[in-house]
């Protein structure tokens, strides 16, 4: 089953849509992959707080024409424009990504943050983007971090740590993960059809062989036996 397109950044992209469009909660949270009593909390500042809205419009995800057009009609759901320009197939570096000491004080927030608005992040793809270690993001998620007091979600991009091309290309690469994972899982899920069910014919029952015994009737070797008894 194919996955819908969803905004790279949903969280902060229905935050920019709450404060700057009469979408309903409904429309947003649909377009944002998100619930819409989500929605509902980050208009009412109790969810995403401290997550800078994402321009949907700046980033080709979306068009003023959609956005006026559903606002005007709340039963109308917004869909991902078409992309003007095709993402660049760039092949990441293996060596460790290097990080100056200067903002190495920074690499908490930014893990943080992925945390919290990428969960489909597995620990790997962290690590590729922002050069942490497994342990660092192990006591991040506990929250057992020596500053973990101190630690504020904070965009990697604005920090610093990677751009965001880099960025977006690591959310596509995992969503295409994902995507790939869920099909082995459909196939393996799908039950074999029979040889009827494949070819579209009955099952035909091959016919008696003539030579076999009939029910109740001795094997030849008992015959031969019985005959050579009755000879003795």
């Amino acid at each position: 089953m194919a996955v819908e397109n969803k905004p790279l950044m949903p969280k902060a992209t229905a935050v920019w849509l709450v404060d700057n469009t009469g979408l309903s909660f409904e429309q947003i949270a649909d377009f944002c992959g998100l619930h819409p009593l989500e929605v509902k909390g980050i208009a009412d500042e109790d969810v995403a707080k401290g997550i800078k809205g994402q321009d949907p419009v700046a980033t080709g995800q979306l068009t003023r024409e959609q956005i006026a057009d559903a606002e005007k009609d709340p039963k109308k759901r917004l869909k991902m424009a078409a992309p003007k320009h095709k993402m660049p197939n760039v092949r990441q570096k293996r060596a460790p990504r290097y990080t100056p000491v200067s903002k190495r004080q920074d690499k908490p927030d930014a893990v943080y943050w992925i945390i919290r608005n990428h969960p489909e992040f597995s620990d790997s793809d962290i690590i590729k983007l922002i050069g942490t270690t497994k342990a660092t993001i192990a006591k991040i998620r506990e929250r057992s971090h020596w500053n973990a007091a101190n630690i504020k979600a904070v965009d990697p991009v604005t920090l610093g740590l990677c751009s965001q091309l880099e960025l977006d290309l690591a959310v596509s690469r995992v969503n295409a993960k994902r995507e790939r994972a869920e099909k082995r899982a459909a196939r393996k899920g799908a039950s074999l059809k029979t040889i009827a069910e494949t070819t579209g014919e009955p099952l035909v029952e091959l016919p008696a062989r003539e030579d076999a015994p009939s029910e109740g009737a001795p094997a030849p070797d008992d015959a031969v036996l019985s005959s050579e008894l009755e000879q003795d």
